[in-house]
């Protein structure tokens, strides 16, 4: 069992996965690939499972709402992109072995997947709304991504969705 924590929230994921938290490798932090062409955004997490590659982004706004101007799925998305390309690069140039092999082996997977883990304040109250509507994210990501995984998902820990991982 591996288990990596994003945000507070820790994910599980069962042996026979190969996960690495992408957004805090040494090839991305320490030789520069955030910098690349200005500036490079990363997913939080790189799972591969079942000859699929797994990109999962975490956002937790169940205690504090999300503060940034644009759209969830714009900034999603462009973390996905970022984050193939320095997958691409990462498989030649990355000094870390693990790294450079867990790249490779991403790349080597049959199909590409998307998930933005979501979540947010349980109840709506007028005081508590759910700012974020997980339907319209979901349209949007698939649109956005649809050369890549036109079946991008928004789950939460109440919606898991039947990913091969859990959170809690």
């Amino acid at each position: 069992m591996i288990r990596i924590d994003v945000d507070g929230l820790t994910f599980s994921f069962p042996d026979g996965c190969a996960v690495g938290k992408y957004d805090e490798w040494t090839f991305y932090r320490q030789q520069g690939f955030q910098n690349t062409a200005g500036s490079s955004k990363a997913v939080d997490i790189l799972c591969i499972a079942d000859d699929e590659a797994w990109l999962i982004e975490v956002k937790d706004y169940s205690s504090h709402p999300r503060t940034k101007k644009g759209d969830i799925a714009d900034e999603v998305a462009t973390k996905v992109r970022d984050t193939l390309a320095g997958l691409a690069v990462a498989c030649k140039r990355s000094e870390d072995c693990s790294e450079r092999r867990l790249a490779q082996q991403a790349l080597g997977t049959r199909k590409w997947r998307t998930v933005l883990h979501l979540e947010q304040p349980p109840d709506r109250t007028p005081l508590r709304q759910q700012t974020i509507d997980p339907s319209r994210q979901i349209i949007k990501l698939r649109s956005l991504l649809k050369a890549i995984d036109p079946d991008a998902m928004v789950l939460n820990r109440s919606n898991s969705g039947g990913v091969p991982w859990t959170v809690y």
